[in-house]
């Protein structure tokens, strides 16, 4: 080292020195002193350093106050500095300092101060030569028009300003940081307290586990074997200044006044670079060092900027340029590279080619600029996709040449998540402002959230950014604008924009704009863009109100759309006690005139019934309606009819039957406001509570409806006189169904007091008490009366009959050995090897079926029998039927039986017939006159058994002759029911089961399936017998070749909905591919399941969303409804469709089907209880044609776990239930994925062989019905996607055990199936949240963890855990399930498009093998028979499936379609029969 006396420091130091000691710019000493500190601190003697640290440590201890440490520190600075001045320095390079050193440029990037400015900034910069000037040559690239031309074509300009010729510039290097000073902290306050803490935190570390040193420049890890050092420079290579002026790079003849006519610094192209920080590690550029001031040098070859040749020739080698002042991007030169550039002091370098030993680091850093470019683009076009489709994207793309990895994989993409969502960051700054930004798309919020990016990091800083020079073309596939018929039109577009203004009004002053956190929100108005020069304090009007373009608060953005995406009641467990409260109505009385008309026409007691009325001189009779009002003024008029009007005690009275007005009901607001319904509510009033009378007319449909489809309607259906409603339905308020009213016709005697309501009242009461009949008069004992036949909820039930009752009416002699509720975590893990194990705390484990239900219990009448003490209390004495797993063996039994299999008992019980559920059959296989598969399958609530069981003896005998016999009486008729059944006292048949020969009457109906997918709706539906699919519409050409393998008589249409629609409407015949439209009167039966992109949130509607909304499929769908007038509707889909938009996307769908005349309802079901092994929870609107009965949605027929089984909806703060009566029960077990897919051979990772056998039989009831009767040996696609060595690495070292997932995973080095090894994940920082492990070992990977923003050098790659994992796993539940494994006696999470372990439903793992699920596995779980075709490659089949209705659900729902249709025809034949008895008594 030189002698003491030479303290070298650069000119520029020196120069802000001087300038310090004039005291010129009022500083007070404390910041003198530690401004000059923080200038000198790196050119110090060592001894100075320590002393300095040793006063520092004084001060922090309070051995010394501070000013005692500053006045010290002033005499030492002023000792070292005396020595400093005696020594001149100049150009010449001394100590290892260059000339020219700076820390990076004036600028101050993270805390405060102009950092570069913005493209608006910079135009204006162009046009006023005396803007400020951006200090020292920092500038954002930004300007997009001049840095997208090729480089060699022309300089890139940027703001103007007279530039000193280059040799000037190296005599006044530049000023430091402190010119920054007024105004703001230094930068040097805030380094020293940062260095404190650091100080602190180091102390704090090594009484603990220290973690491996860093490097304190570029924060490499200093024993990780990645880490590599410069090999330094060849003999030739130049300094920066000399370099400059090599006249090989001179564009000009060496005259000076070449050099005058630049507008800025000069530019050229190096290449062979390598960049590296002071101590020569090679180290990124873009990792935020140079934002952090820290000095980075490359050196290279440099070339003219017309050189577009990456080879040395012609070029200059040059040593340590720098230090990098800034990093920049520019567009895409119309190829895939983009160009990056460097600034230093004294020109800008545009990269070419790295030097081989930095060649690896370059290659991230083309891979992130090149992955950004694919996301951007991919989201620009396909706004709606999913995390899960980008993953796809992304890995299915081939890089570039001349890029040098090979694929893309998640890792890559988390790798870079910061960069690419700052990227779209800036994309979105530049688009227009009503353009929905890219960033609140659900894929970016899904990365987001997975990567832990930090939103909003200073705007104005981002001189990386990517221009896009041109908005990228949107592509014009999506739908096109909706085809609607007139009746949908008026009411979407008419009915609905008042509402719209009105909400846009009453939201305007609440809304936040901003989360007051970010960067963005803390950043000054720019005044630059359109928004602030419409600021009237920039001296525009002031009425846009719009915010800065600068400061669009991204955070507030994603989590807007967030919040408007979850909706609360994900996965609670089922409340019990759901009673409906009729609301009382307030009513106020009139001051009338009252006089009866007439006589009274029958008198009863003490009531005299009357047949008219006058009421203030307006004549009542029965039969008309009237108003009444309410108490509350805000209230309309109730609104009833008299159903009969007496005289008693109380006066002049009258029965009122309330209609109830279209806006109470699920409608809401959109209801039609003269539209009432009838509900069966209704009371006895006094006369005197009337206001007057009122016009009710009844809307029936027309008797030419089905052909009226599409025509000019007007939307008024009467005229607002003030006294005029109609209405068209009955209403059901609980369940939301509204339906034909019934028809209801007095007998004659009663005309005067007939009220429909009570009737139906009264009906439902007594169908819920139980009633016996048909008294057996030999088996009277003293103490009870024998009855054959008792009846409840209008089924009859017989001795012999079997029935449901639920699992608590009576338990089983065997004790199964039921799974325990064992805690599944193991206490004495280590911690060391597994570090993320801890965040398994909640014993909960997703898919898992601990909780599910018992199916319901059955049992064989033995005797009906009432007690003589209470002859209203029917009993029931039956026999118990255990199911495989009631016996000693277990659930295992189940698993291989038939799901209807039961054992006969010989055990009794005797309970009350009030908890009966319903009936079922049970039969003896052998009296059977059909195989026991035929039977079964002739429809639900069959069974059978062969054998007995003996609990005692825990054996299984034959049935005894009592179990046989009580079931035939002697017929071996074993077809349908085998009971002699006499003609039962009580009218209601409806619920027996169909006999094998009604059920071939039901015709099939001709149905159009729109956006079928590959044809899960269709499917079921075909395997219920209730319809044939004769067209579908599908534009996705896969899904519709899928659908055509699978039904070859369908005519498929890949094409836009809205196009074909258009055409049948207009009189087409034909489509341009000449297949034949369905034309009007052909379609009885419409089901589909629009997609809901675009206004899919539930915060209400604003006009852009509405608008979206108005254009969207759903209207597109309704308006097929409109036209083609099928007898029946289904609209299927997400179970938030009922609540997006507050709900108004359902009102607005029901509205429609209202205004069509259609009966309509709609319900939430849950697959799982209709016989898959999946949780998926879909809406479903029903509806059906005037003269059709409305389906009621199926009841369950598996139990299924109670946490995914939260069915109701919540509209207007009224709670509605589908219809279903049996709650979470079912009459089957539920089905596991072990019944799903243990019978399927093995298989690895990427398996693609798409036909293999079946290597066995199939092993559960499940796997039987799946395969199908055909005996099929072929096994087809079997196949799983093939994940990287990574991914593939991870899934290998998940434990089989239920409930495993990424947090098993071993924190170790492992060899990697491409011959690569991984890293250990190293835990740097303390977690405030969790903690240290029980060993005193860090939990935490980034320095959020400990509540400061995150550092980009924090972040680790190539770790078998995951590192965004632990990096965000706090506020995510821990990422619970992403690696997860399927558990077998569990059951799938919703079925997705694309299985990835760390994609939205992470649970896709094999329970025993180390591979994502196969698509056969897929289509298992969503029910497709094994038979069912897909179509396409991996992805594409995946797809398909995860998109489809799972046809056990569209089975279930079709089978209740078909009930209806069955109803329907019964009653007409019957009423042929009477019409034929009449005809033939008039004869």
């Amino acid at each position: 080292m030189p002698t003491r006396t030479s303290l070298s420091l650069p000119e520029d130091v020196r120069k802000r020195l001087q300038v310090l000691e004039k005291d010129e710019d009022g500083f007070s000493d404390e910041d003198r002193v530690k401004e000059k500190l923080r200038l000198v601190q790196d050119f110090l003697h060592v001894d100075a350093q320590d002393q300095l640290n040793s006063l520092k440590e004084k001060m922090n201890t309070s051995e010394i106050s501070k000013e005692g440490y500053l006045s010290k520190v002033k005499a030492l600075l002023g000792k070292e500095l005396c020595v400093e001045n005696g020594s001149h320095f100049g150009g010449t390079e001394q100590n290892g300092k260059t000339n020219g050193f700076t820390t990076n440029g004036s600028h101050k990037d993270e805390d405060g101060g102009d950092v570069t400015m913005d493209i608006q900034e910079e135009a204006d910069a162009m046009k006023s030569p005396s803007a400020p000037k951006g200090k020292s040559g920092r500038r954002s690239k930004a300007d997009s028009e001049t840095k997208s031309r090729s480089p060699g074509s022309a300089r890139v300009t940027r703001n103007s300003g007279k530039q000193p010729t280059i040799l000037s510039m190296f005599s006044k290097v530049q000023k430091r940081k402190s010119e920054e000073v007024n105004g703001e902290t230094t930068n040097g306050q805030k380094e020293l307290k940062k260095e404190e803490e650091d100080v602190e935190e180091s102390r704090e570390e090594k009484r603990l586990k220290t973690p491996p040193p860093k490097c304190p420049d570029c924060r490499q890890y200093l024993d990780d074997s990645d880490l590599k050092f410069f090999q330094g420079d060849p003999d030739n290579a130049l300094d920066e200044p000399e370099m400059l002026t090599d006249e090989r790079l001179s564009l000009f003849d060496s005259n000076e006044d070449g050099f005058e006519s630049y507008e800025d610094l000069p530019q050229h192209k190096i290449t062979n670079f390598s960049v590296y920080d002071k101590r020569g590690h090679l180290c990124p550029f873009d990792s935020g060092l140079i934002e952090k001031n820290v000095e980075l040098y490359f050196s290279c070859v440099v070339k003219p900027i017309y050189d577009d040749n990456p080879c040395l020739d012609g070029g200059v080698p040059a040593k340590k340029l720098g230090p990098i002042n800034a990093w920049w991007i520019t567009g895409f030169d119309g190829g895939e590279k983009a160009l990056i550039g460097f600034t230093t002091a004294f020109a800008d370098y545009i990269l070419m080619q790295p030097s081989e030993e930095y060649a690896p680091i370059f290659a991230l850093m083309q891979e992130k600029i090149y992955m950004s470019k694919i996301v951007v683009e991919f989201l620009q076009k396909n706004p709606d996709v999913t995390y899960e489709d980008l993953l796809n994207k992304i890995e299915t793309t081939v890089p570039p040449a001349g890029l040098n990895f090979n694929r893309f994989t998640e890792d890559t993409l988390l790798r870079h998540a910061q960069f690419v969502v700052e990227q779209v960051e800036s994309y979105d700054e530049a688009g227009d402002s009503d353009e929905q930004p890219i960033i609140v798309t659900p894929c970016m919020r899904d990365l987001i959230k997975l990567a832990g990016v930090t939103l909003g990091k200073r705007r104005a800083a981002r001189r990386q950014a990517i221009r896009h020079p041109t908005k990228i073309e949107k592509d014009s596939k999506g739908p096109t604008k909706a085809t609607t018929t007139k009746l949908v039109y008026q009411i979407f577009d008419t009915f609905f924009s008042d509402q719209i203004d009105q909400n846009d009004k009453e939201a305007g002053g609440v809304k936040r704009q901003r989360c007051g956190v970010c960067e963005v929100c803390q950043s000054p108005d720019c005044g630059k863009c359109s928004a602030c020069k419409d600021m009237i304090k920039f001296g525009g009007s002031g009425r846009s109100k719009q915010a800065c373009r600068q400061r669009r608060c991204p955070n507030l953005a994603v989590k807007e759309a967030e919040d408007d995406e979850n909706v609360e009641e994900e996965d609670l467990p089922l409340d019990k006690t759901q009673k409906k409260v009729s609301q009382v109505k307030r009513k106020k009385q009139t001051q009338c005139k009252l006089t009866w008309i007439g006589e009274p026409i029958k008198a009863e007691g003490k009531k005299q019934y009357y047949k008219k009325v006058s009421l203030n001189d307006e004549v009542l009779e029965v039969g008309d309606c009237v108003s009444v009002s309410s108490e509350d003024p805000s209230i309309p008029l109730y609104l009833a009819r008299i159903t009969s009007l007496w005289e008693d005690n109380n006066g002049k009275m009258f029965h009122a039957h309330w209609f109830l007005r279209g806006t109470d009901t699920v409608l809401g607001e959109s209801s039609d406001p003269l539209e009432v319904v009838l509900v069966d509510e209704c009371e006895d009033m006094q006369l005197n509570y009337v206001l007057g009378k009122v016009n009710i007319m009844y809307k029936a449909p027309s008797n030419n409806w089905f052909m009226e489809g599409g025509m000019d309607v007007d939307l008024k259906v009467i005229d607002d006189d003030g006294k005029s409603f109609f209405y068209q339905f009955w209403y059901d308020t609980e369940f939301a169904r509204f339906e034909t009213p019934p028809p209801f016709t007095p007998s004659e005697d009663c005309k005067y007091k007939f009220c429909g309501s009570c009737a139906r009242t009264k009906e439902r009461e007594d169908q819920e008490t139980p009633r016996a009949f048909e008294r057996l008069e030999d088996g009277d004992h003293d103490s009870k009366t024998l009855y054959a036949l008792a009846c409840f909820k209008g089924e009859q039930f017989r001795v012999g009959d079997s029935v449901y009752l639920p699992p608590e009416a009576f338990t089983f002699s065997v004790k199964a050995a039921s799974p325990v509720k064992r805690s599944h975590r193991k206490e004495d893990v280590d911690e060391d090897l597994y570090p993320e194990y801890y965040r398994k705390s909640s014993d909960y484990i997703k898919g898992s079926n601990l909780d599910a239900p018992e199916p319901f219990r059955v049992g064989r009448i033995k005797e009906i029998f009432c007690q003589r003490r209470d002859m209203t209390d029917v009993k029931l004495r039956i026999y118990k039927f255990y199911r495989p797993e009631n016996t000693h063996k277990g659930v295992k039994a189940s698993y291989h039986t038939d799901i209807n299999q039961l054992y006969w008992s010989d055990e009794e019980v005797t309970v009350s017939m009030s908890e009966v559920l319903g009936r079922c059959q049970v039969e003896y296989g052998e009296d059977l006159n059909e195989s026991v598969q035929d039977y079964s399958s002739g429809g639900p609530d069959r069974f059978y058994f062969l054998e007995a069981y003996n609990a005692k003896s825990k054996s299984f005998e034959d049935p005894p002759n009592h179990a046989r016999s009580a079931v035939h009486k002697g017929k071996g008729k074993g077809k349908g029911k085998g009971k002699g059944k006499g003609k039962a006292s009580v009218p209601q048949e409806t619920q027996d089961l169909p006999n094998e020969t009604e059920t071939s009457k039901v015709p099939k109906y001709r149905t159009l399936d729109v956006f079928s997918g590959c044809g899960g709706l269709s499917e079921g539906f075909h395997q219920a017998g209730i319809s044939e699919t004769l067209w579908a519409i599908e534009m996705w050409d896969p899904a519709a070749q899928a659908f055509r393998l699978n039904n070859p008589g369908t005519t498929v249409f890949t094409e836009d909905c809205n196009i074909l629609l258009k055409l049948v409407m207009s009189g087409e015949k034909t489509n341009s591919l000449g297949q034949k439209l369905p034309q009007k009167g052909d379609v009885e039966m419409l089901c589909g399941g629009p997609p809901c992109q675009g206004f899919s949130g539930m915060n209400r509607f604003n006009s852009r969303t509405y608008s979206k909304f108005k254009n969207s499929l759903v209207v597109s769908y309704l308006s097929y409804c409109d036209y083609y007038r099928p007898k029946f509707f289904l609209l299927e889909n997400v179970r938030n469709f009922v609540s997006f938009k507050s709900s108004m996307v359902l009102k607005l769908t029901l509205r429609c089907l209202v205004r069509m005349g259609y009966q309509c309802t709609f319900g939430v079901l849950q697959a799982g209880q209709y016989g898959v092994a999946q949780t998926r929870r879909r809406a479903i609107i029903l509806a059906a044609a005037p003269g059709e009965k409305l389906p009621r949605y199926p009841e369950p027929l598996h139990v299924f776990a109670p946490r995914a089984c939260s069915l109701n909806v919540v509209v207007d703060e009224r709670k509605y239930v589908s219809n279903v009566t049996r709650g979470n029960g079912g009459i089957y077990r539920t089905i596991t994925v072990r019944d799903t897919m243990s019978d399927l051979p093995e298989i690895r990772n990427g398996a693609a062989a798409l036909e293999i056998s079946y290597n066995g039989e199939p092993q559960s009831w499940f796997q039987r019905q799946i395969r199908g009767t055909q005996y099929q040996p072929i096994l087809r696609d079997h196949i799983c996607k093939d994940m990287s060595a990574l991914v593939e690495g991870r899934m290998r070292h998940i434990p089989l055990a239920p409930g495993s997932d990424w947090r098993d995973l071993p924190n170790i080095e492992v060899r990697l199936k491409d011959g690569t090894m991984t890293k250990k994940l190293r835990y740097t920082h303390s977690d405030k949240k969790n903690g240290r492990s029980s060993t005193g070992a860090l939990r935490g990977v980034c320095t959020c963890a400990g509540g400061k923003p995150c550092d980009p050098a924090d972040r680790q790659f190539n770790t078998l855990i995951p590192w965004c994992l632990p990096h965000t796993g706090n506020r995510h539940n821990h990422w619970a399930g992403l690696y997860g494994r399927l558990e077998w006696d569990g059951f799938f999470s919703t079925t997705v498009t694309n299985p990835e372990p760390m994609g939205k439903q992470g649970r896709v793992l094999h329970p025993e093998q180390h591979r994502v699920v196969s698509v056969r596995e897929c289509a298992r779980s969503q029910g497709f028979p094994d038979t069912y075709r897909f179509f396409g490659n991996i992805l594409d089949k995946h797809r398909q499936v995860g998109n489809a209705v799972p046809p056990p659900l569209s089975r279930a729902i079709g089978l209740e379609i078909k009930k209806c249709v069955m109803q329907r025809i019964k009653e007409e034949q019957a009423s042929e029969n009477v019409k034929q008895e009449k005809m033939e008594v008039s004869d």
